[in-house]
């Protein structure tokens, strides 16, 4: 997958010293074609359109903080995608034939970056690129932030320099519009960006494109949903108790952890379960017992995974046909498994120990210790 260069845009951003927070450019470059071919760019960005291209991106991401997602254009109901600001420029750059064409909108561009907030000084680069053999225009948006204390080996006498304004490729933020499906296939309502960071300013200078829910959110909404649903089929009518359940569910869907609620039977919960995992088959699920994760399918529960309770404690079960080891050996690793009937017994015993063990009561020889 080769990119030809139509033009590009290079602007140097740094913080001005005596204001701050205040961002400028200090340096701006246009360079044709055959500028860029001429330049030290060329090695420096050699590769990264293809990587940007074929890196990989889901429609609604697993977590928030995955670094490569879709941006969908905002469209107010009854407006063309062109009433869209970011997609009208987006355009006005894949328009450009020139640089010097570029300009107008690249400052636009630009100026608009600047005014974001948390935004942080380094370079920005806009360019205009071909898909060679099928001739698919794509602009590219790519921002390197500087690197702190940087340092490169000069000569015996001074042995080290210090650099202050380094960039590298290799946590460059970018944006590329259209998303390309594939090879030949565009989505014009899509752009792609990709920020390896938690702050998510690079996503922000573009304030009319929108960000789909994660897949969390998604089947967080799902469940609640199906809870209320619950709660209306479980209490028809108005009374203390649906009051209380909706009550629950709300302060249950706002907690960013949680408890093991104990609301559903079996039954309920695999309905519940079948419901999410046919639209949304990878769903995973993650919850600890005590110190000790677990992670796997919503979509193993019932068959690979059990939750019991025995005399007030949880048992996590996980069934399975093959039980594998990583580094790091342990004893554990030469265990003749016991009978699950043996291991339940045992806890029942453990637990009622636990819950029966006599309180010592004071005697004579307590008031008369032989010290």
């Amino acid at each position: 997958m080769n990119f030809t260069i139509d033009w590009l845009s290079f602007y140097l951003m740094e913080q001005l010293e005596e204001e701050d927070g205040i961002k400028q450019v200090r340096m701006t470059r246009y360079l044709s074609h055959d500028e860029y071919q001429r330049s030290e760019l060329k090695d420096f960005l050699d590769g990264e359109f293809a990587r940007i291209a074929k890196r990989k991106v889901e429609m609604n991401p697993k977590t928030e903080g995955t670094p490569t997602k879709l941006g969908q254009f905002v469209l107010e109901p009854g407006h063309p995608l062109d009433s869209n600001p970011n997609y009208a420029l987006l355009n006005r750059l894949l328009a450009a034939e020139t640089s010097g064409e570029s300009k107008e909108p690249c400052q636009e561009l630009i100026q608009s970056y600047l005014r974001t907030s948390q935004v942080r000084g380094g370079v920005m680069i806009v360019v205009r690129t071909r898909l060679e053999l099928i001739d698919e225009r794509y602009v590219f948006i790519l921002k390197c932030d500087f690197e702190q204390k940087t340092a490169v080996i000069t000569d015996e006498k001074s042995l080290i320099s210090n650099v202050r304004m380094a960039i590298n490729a290799k946590n460059m933020k970018s944006l590329m519009y259209p998303y390309m499906i594939e090879s030949g296939m565009n989505d014009p309502y899509h752009v792609k960006i990709h920020q390896f960071s938690h702050a998510r300013y690079f996503e922000e200078f573009l304030r009319f494109i929108e960000y789909p829910q994660t897949m969390t959110q998604i089947v967080s909404e799902e469940v609640i949903s199906l809870a209320r649903q619950h709660i209306e089929y479980t209490y028809p009518e108005e009374s203390d108790e649906r009051v209380r359940e909706e009550e629950a569910i709300e302060l249950i869907a706002a907690s960013p952890k949680r408890e093991l609620a104990e609301k559903w039977e079996h039954e309920t919960v695999m309905e519940a379960m079948q419901i999410i995992t046919d639209r949304q088959p990878e769903v995973e699920l993650k919850f600890k017992l005590d110190h000790m994760q677990i992670r796997t399918l919503l979509a193993d529960y019932g068959t690979s995974l059990h939750i019991a309770k025995v005399n007030g404690r949880y048992l996590v079960l996980l069934e399975g046909e093959q039980l594998q080891f990583e580094r790091g050996m342990s004893p554990v690793e030469f265990l003749k498994p016991k009978a699950l009937a043996d291991i339940v017994k045992e806890i029942e015993e453990r637990s009622q120990n636990v819950a029966y063990t006599p309180v010592s009561t004071p005697t004579e020889d307590d008031d008369n210790p032989p010290w």
